[in-house]
């Protein structure tokens, strides 16, 4: 992340185990972070406003409300200026993913991601500008990933995985644009994923992302069941 804004990130969830976790990969990129241990703390610090918060990343079920009633508070607090990026356990069923869109929510990160993959997950609400984002919620996920273009082959380790697209983590990305086979493997699938996606963004800090082009049914059905299976689980029931 050399070179880019020292940004100011909040993470907002009651239990010190995840918390610390994201506060120190984040801060050990050199971004500020900002631990939030209750909804009461939440607020004082978006009431205070000041220095502004670029990312907000929050645990639903800090309060006893519905999560999109805390959401709905928070708005009424800022005014709808602080990109909300949602700890994907914390998601009781999938009719919240619906109201939380509406309400602004930018996306959903596996609070439990290796701590090697949190910034690369927090990337694209950081940086909005560097990355074509997709409205379909990204699953933190690092698996080998081998893409060839023409006659050339590489390998290197996903980002991320949506129902439309994979993010790959590499320092020689290829150009925007750029039409490439992919074969990866989700975890506990007993087969490979195999298609053809197109470069979207590139960020040689990062890697790049490519959407998917060609997939067969059932590889777009597990890709589909994978992402769903890890937005719609309750991490407090």
């Amino acid at each position: 992340m050399a070179g880019l804004p020292v940004k100011t990130v909040l993470v907002a969830d009651d239990t010190a185990f995840v918390r610390d976790r994201f506060v120190g990969a984040i801060e050990e990129a050199g971004h500020r972070a900002v631990a939030i241990g209750s909804v009461a703390d939440l607020f004082t610090r978006l009431q205070a406003g000041s220095p502004a918060a670029d990312l907000l990343v929050l645990d639903l079920q800090l309060s006893h409300a519905r999560g999109s009633d805390l959401v709905r508070s928070i708005r009424s607090i800022d005014g709808g200026r602080t990109p909300i990026l949602v700890f994907s356990g914390t998601i009781a069923t999938s009719d919240d993913v619906r109201e939380l869109s509406e309400l602004g929510v930018s996306g959903y990160i596996n609070e439990y991601s290796a701590a090697a993959n949190i910034l690369p997950g927090l990337a694209p609400h950081l940086f909005p500008d560097s990355f074509n984002r997709r409205s379909s919620p990204r699953v933190t996920m690092s698996v080998s990933v081998s893409y060839r273009t023409g006659h050339a082959i590489a390998s290197a380790l996903t980002l991320n995985v949506s129902k439309g697209g994979v993010g790959i983590r590499t320092m020689t990305p290829l150009e925007r644009g750029t039409l490439a086979h992919l074969r990866f493997r989700l975890p506990g699938l007993s087969r490979d994923i195999e298609g053809d996606a197109r470069v979207q963004w590139r960020d040689r800090n990062i890697g790049m992302g490519l959407q998917f082009e060609r997939l067969s049914d059932a590889d777009q059905a597990a890709i589909d069941a994978f992402v769903d299976s890890h937005f719609f689980s309750n991490r407090k029931a």
